[in-house]
């Protein structure tokens, strides 16, 4: 089954953490939502509980997306599951969990054609020998749910991103452009050697970056030239087009699908 058939006339569409423009961020009815709506790609974020479960959340702390406080590693699944993970979005939302990397996979499966997009953060750097085994569980769980050929792996880390090439077990791997967002980029080997996308995203203050002269060369290099969650509107759609990105990552699936479709853009 090929499920990558994107190309800059059928660009496909990530919801980046699930619909989180309208909905909680990397909670189960983000991802719901997104998926009902017909998105080609779900991006998430793995971290690792202080009793071992992976769980769907961005930040290294709770405190941002919940009502509770603290480092996700230094908390429990019993914790974590405690803690509300819609409330800061809207009321509407309240008694949204956190879920787990499982409830995630559970879910994701019955999609027949959704590739996925899976961010480890825990990185080496940090973590030491911690993010290499979550690493190793997560892709292992991939693999069991039947989901190896159907998504990219991605991390801010050089190192863990090298440590998974050099598994020489063909995971198709998501990096960043320029280098310099990626953590030991001096140290290891050049990522887009290896990379089978890589994403030309925003500026901190949500301008989209990249020139269509990088967008060639990614494509030259033969790395997927994507775009980031920076975009939003027409104006940015046109632009991925004219610079011809292959897939964007969106915080708002709904208003980039129906922009693309104005331009023959997404089939």
């Amino acid at each position: 089954m090929n499920y990558w058939t994107q190309s800059p006339e059928n660009i496909y569409v990530a919801a980046h953490r699930g619909w989180s423009a309208v909905y909680p961020e990397n909670t189960m009815i983000a991802i719901r939502k997104a998926a009902e709506l017909g998105v080609d790609q779900i991006e998430i974020d793995v971290r690792q509980t202080k009793d071992g479960e992976l769980v769907i959340i961005h930040d290294a702390t709770v405190d941002r997306t919940t009502d509770g406080s603290g480092n996700v590693c230094d908390l429990t699944l019993e914790e974590i599951k405690k803690l509300d993970a819609g409330v800061k979005k809207s009321a509407e939302f309240a008694g949204e969990r956190i879920p787990t990397f499982t409830e995630f996979m559970d879910y994701i499966k019955d999609f027949d054609m959704m590739t996925l997009d899976i961010e480890l953060k825990l990185y080496p750097e940090d973590f030491g020998d911690t993010a290499y085994e979550v690493c190793d569980r997560v892709l292992k769980q991939l693999v069991e749910y039947g989901f190896k050929d159907r998504c990219v792996i991605n991390s801010f880390s050089s190192s863990l991103n090298e440590y998974i090439c050099n598994k020489n077990e063909g995971w198709k791997q998501h990096v960043y452009y320029p280098i310099q967002f990626l953590r030991s980029y001096d140290k290891c080997k050049d990522p887009y050697s290896y990379a089978y996308c890589c994403c030309m995203f925003g500026a901190p203050e949500g301008e989209f970056t990249g020139t269509a002269e990088s967008y060639v060369d990614m494509k030259a290099k033969g790395v997927q030239p994507w775009a980031g969650a920076s975009i939003k509107d027409q104006t940015g759609v046109d632009e991925a087009i004219a610079k011809k990105a292959e897939l964007i990552t969106c915080n708002n699936p709904d208003v980039v699908l129906e922009c693309l479709r104005k331009r023959g853009a997404h089939k």
